[in-house]
């Protein structure tokens, strides 16, 4: 490592901002189990970790930009694993195997999911950031927060300001009872009708916006008023066999927005553009003799927006670092050696024994610590690879990682090729949504650094330290979640209502109603390709109809925020960050709260 790669390593990748990283790691996680389980849903912590990352490094004289773009990913990291874990492995519960399953077994499904998440981020970097055109949103808002440099003081009291306010509200409620749990209640049957008094799904309505969960209303008035009470009422069938047909109506519904995602924004495009590079391939194979005879001209052999040899982005050669210290590349007169799929210019043995070792250990976990024969465990492998590039492929066009969907199709392959039992089906599920979510999550934020300039090395080592903390972060929320309140606390309309295990959790047992389920596969693949949120509409049709209706009114605050902002004629932008900081301090300070009063349950039940 020459004195240059070392001052670049020194200004991005600092001591202070792996603490803060690793310790907000630890937080977000947390919050990530908790946020997952109890609203069904996980919405990107990108922008919390950034704002976050940015105040608490400016409060100890930290300025670069970079060093706050890495101690936000290692903040972050951990999130999407937690992800992947609450959507699968409490379905383990919900079918009452919680004796087949141990946390050494959790913790290995999450090893492994995010060991070979992370070795095909690194292999696929290059193509999907730097030679492709996909936006991923998510990280170009991350960027965007970064460079517009606003988290000052008074940001940061919105944000920790508001997180406090959820805290203590969820105090109030969980802990001292003076607050209800459900209000404006009515008694209408098959329906659990009334409105949270929860701040945190509030925020989820307000963060999601106006025609997101406009479709997601849809699919619980349908659900619950067209199926349960109309049918019922009409005689077409029983109260619970209504139910059934909800239940499966939306998770097919879920499932086909998931096929949806990978054929409009995977293999469409994949075709676009096998086409587009035989047109170019055939024309300029017509003149390939004149481009020869010149002496210059690109080779037949490869496609024209290929570089001759890999090259730094432009940040990396030409750009001022952002005021930090000079970039990698400067200084450096010699040609790159090799690329590992664009990983990083200057690739080592090192480098590509660590990927081969991560492999080799996730591949070992699934046959030693999961039980897994060799042809699942290298399947398990092979596909974690394929799934977790429709993931980047997904999240890169739409922000959208349905990872638990990624999970239920290889979950499907393996049961069909192979004699595994249910508990092991779940960690087949497990390992590849964690594999796929925390995939999404470094494609993404290897877009902010190459927005922002920082060194990919640098930010997937930051990555590594993340993800590898959050597996147990997460793992231990977990059995904290069971010793508290029990297996029983998850699914249907109990604590936790954890959905999309109940999800995995149906497609292990059996369907309730297999033609309701067909019937939304197919609706929700033709939804999504027609640019409808067949998820959302899932969620609706599938989630207890309080929970629609509580996230509907925060998106109903969300409507009258932007009315008043727009009368008042206050400036758009700055309002909408204003927003976003305080819904996400708010889904932060509960989820918080509600994982510390969690722990605080099992010290005193050990305690006791």
């Amino acid at each position: 490592m020459n004195q240059a790669r070392t001052r670049a390593l020194r200004g991005q990748l600092s001591f202070a901002g792996i603490l803060i990283g690793c310790i907000g790691c630890v937080i977000i996680t947390a919050s990530s189990v908790y946020t997952a389980l109890k609203m069904g849903a996980l919405p990107w912590p990108t922008i919390f970790t950034s704002i976050t990352a940015l105040v608490l490094l400016r409060a100890l004289g930290h300025t670069s930009l970079n060093e706050a773009n890495i101690t936000q990913v290692i903040m972050s990291a951990g999130s999407m694993v937690a992800g992947g874990l609450a959507f699968t492995i409490p379905g383990i519960w919900i079918l009452g195997l919680a004796d087949e399953v141990s946390w050494q077994e959790m913790l290995a499904v999450a090893l492994a999911g995010t060991l070979l998440g992370l070795v095909c981020t690194a292999l696929i970097r290059k193509r999907f950031v730097e030679d492709s055109d996909l936006e991923y949103p998510i990280g170009t808002a991350a960027a965007e927060t970064l460079l517009a440099s606003t988290a000052g003081g008074s940001t940061g009291r919105k944000l920790f300001g508001s997180m406090a306010f959820a805290g203590l509200w969820a105090i109030l409620r969980d802990v001292l009872g003076i607050i209800p749990s459900l209000v404006a209640t009515l008694p209408i049957p098959g329906i659990s009708f009334g409105i949270q008094a929860s701040p945190m799904r509030f925020s989820v309505g307000f963060l999601v916006g106006g025609r997101s969960i406009a479709w997601w209303m849809v699919g619980a008035v349908l659900g619950s008023f067209g199926i349960i009470v109309g049918g019922t009422a009409a005689g077409l069938w029983d109260l619970g066999t209504a139910q059934g047909i909800v239940s499966s109506l939306g998770m097919g519904l879920m499932m086909g927005s998931g096929f949806g995602v990978v054929l409009r924004d995977i293999v469409l495009p994949l075709v676009r553009r096998a086409r587009a590079r035989r047109s170019s391939s055939s024309v300029s194979g017509s003149g390939e003799e004149a481009t020869v005879s010149e002496g210059a001209g690109v080779s037949p052999m490869r496609a024209p927006h290929e570089p001759e040899a890999p090259v730094a982005p432009p940040c990396e050669q030409d750009c001022p670092n952002r005021g930090d210290t000079p970039a990698p590349s400067q200084g450096m007169n010699k040609q790159p050696r090799a690329s590992l799929g664009g990983f990083t210019d200057y690739f080592s043995r090192f480098d590509a024994g660590l990927l081969a070792l991560f492999v080799a250990a996730a591949a070992l976990v699934c046959c030693i610590a999961l039980s897994f024969g060799p042809f699942v465990s290298v399947a398990i492998v092979l596909l974690s690879f394929v799934t977790a590039i429709m993931s980047a492929q997904s999240v890169g066009q739409s922000g959208i990682d349905p990872m638990e969907i990624f999970g239920l199709i290889v979950l499907l392959f393996v049961a069909a090729f192979s004699d595994v039992t249910q508990v092991q089906l779940f960690f087949v599920a497990g390992v590849i949504a964690v594999a796929c979510g925390l995939a999404g999550d470094v494609m993404s934020d290897f877009k902010t650094g190459q927005i922002v300039g920082t060194n990919p090395r640098d930010l997937w080592l930051g990555q590594v330290i993340g993800a590898l903390l959050g597996t147990v972060v997460a793992v231990a929320v977990l059995v904290a979640l069971v010793a508290a309140y029990g297996t029983d606390a998850f699914g249907g309309d109990n604590l936790f209502v954890a959905a999309q295990a109940q999800v995995v959790a149906t497609m292990v047992s059996g369907i309730p109603s297999v033609p309701a389920f067909v019937v939304g596969v197919v609706a929700g693949t033709v939804l999504y390709c027609a640019g409808i949120p067949a998820m959302m509409l899932g969620l609706g049709v599938y989630l207890p109809f309080y929970m629609s209706l509580t996230t509907a009114v925060g998106a109903l605050i969300r409507v009258v925020f932007d009315r008043v902002v727009a009368a008042r004629g206050i400036e758009k932008g700055a309002a909408e960050e204003t927003g976003a900081v305080v819904a996400s301090g708010v889904l932060g300070g509960e989820s918080i709260v509600g994982v510390i009063v969690a722990f605080a349950s099992v010290a005193a039940g050990l305690a006791g």
